[in-house]
Parts: C-alpha cells; structure tokens; sequence
C-alpha cells in the first residue's frame, strides 16, 4: 500500500532494522524490554548498580539466581553494551563486571522502579544500597 511503512522500518539511528535485530517492532518500550525485561536482568543490573562486580557476589543475592542464568545474563549485558568485563583487581585470575555508560544511564529507572515498588507493593523495603 501506498504510504505504509514497511515490516522491518529502519531503527532510530538508522543502523539495521529492528526485526533483523530480533525485536517485535520499533516501540521503544518493547525494544527495551526486550533487551532488560525478563525477571533477572535489572537484579543483576541493581547488584552492578550496588557495587557488586564478580560472579560470586551475584549469586550471594536474597533471589537465589541459578549460576547458568547468572552467566547468560551477564554476557547478554556485555554483549548489548550495558555491562563490560575486566580483569578483577581483587581476585587474581578471575573477570569482574561493571556497567558502561549505557548501564548507568539505566539509573533513573531503577529509581522509579522501586519507588513504585514502596508505593504500591505491599510488604516490599528497600535493602539494597545503589552506589553514586
């Protein structure tokens, strides 16, 4: 049809389209959802946040992550650029994990979602310090 858009419509900064990226559609709330939104990622996010940097720490978290999910989830934030992996300054021989700029930026909704948590989730309490 004339003036439609097509299936697969450029992303925003015009690099490849969103359905060769694997996402449902161009909404940018999904998109992000579908980079952060299944039920682990931003608690790895908010222990990154909380200062936490290697694998052990990670799973010391009261959610009780399994260590394969853990690891999927960790390389999923480094390879969608949110987290990166270094050499650990603390344990020899070993990586640790730290959010990018782009993680950081991840601040403010983390912010507003646990605000809406204490809010409107009965029983819930904030126990976890973020850092900075």
């Amino acid at each position: 049809m004339p003036g439609t858009k097509p299936a697969t419509a450029p992303s925003r900064k015009g690099t490849q389209p969103v359905r060769a990226l694997g996402r449902r559609s161009v909404c940018p709330i999904a998109c992000t959802l579908d980079l952060v939104g299944d039920r682990w990622t931003l608690l790895v996010v908010r222990d990154l946040m909380s200062g936490k940097s290697h694998f052990k720490e990670f799973l010391a978290s009261p959610e009780g992550i399994a260590t394969n999910i853990l690891a999927e989830r960790l390389a999923r934030l480094t390879d969608s650029g949110l987290a990166e992996r270094y050499p650990s300054g603390d344990v020899g021989g070993r990586d640790a994990y730290r959010l990018t700029e782009k993680g950081r930026a991840l601040r403010g909704l983390m912010a507003q979602m646990k605000a809406w948590g204490l809010r409107y989730v009965d029983g819930t309490e904030a126990r976890v310090q973020v850092q900075g």
